[in-house]
């Protein structure tokens, strides 16, 4: 399985050409997750102006599940490996896809640098 980042959640729904090849590759080879903090964060950014899409967070979602993307709700075994990660990423919702990521074995699709400081996180980009 692979994990979707949330930029990587938005371009792959709506802008392909902003993925790199190789993640577009793992995209159509893998069973696909994205964490519902993506959505959560998403929702904060188009509230805060930051953000303008053209489908509303429920039928991003609906989305996401007629794609075969699952989406993954937060644990309190993922909260548990969050207090365990450095501190070289400080956003929240990047901490949660990543303690998703250990938690769940799968690599990340991402294009932030900083996700990919992480030795114990599989990035794909």
């Amino acid at each position: 399985m692979i994990l979707l980042d949330t930029c990587a959640l938005i371009w792959s729904l709506f802008e392909s050409d902003h993925l790199s090849t190789l993640a577009r590759q793992a995209l159509r080879e893998n069973d696909r997750a994205v964490s519902i903090a993506s959505l959560w964060e998403m929702s904060i950014k188009i509230t805060l102006g930051k953000l303008h899409l053209s489908k509303s967070i429920t039928e991003i979602a609906k989305l996401c599940e007629a794609s075969g993307i699952v989406i993954l709700a937060i644990t309190p075994e993922d909260c548990e490996v969050i207090q365990a990660l450095p501190l070289i990423h400080k956003d929240p919702f990047d901490r949660i896809i990543m303690a998703q990521s250990i938690r769940t074995g799968a690599d990340i699709i991402t294009d932030d640098d900083k996700i990919r400081q992480y030795r114990m996180i599989k990035t794909i980009w």
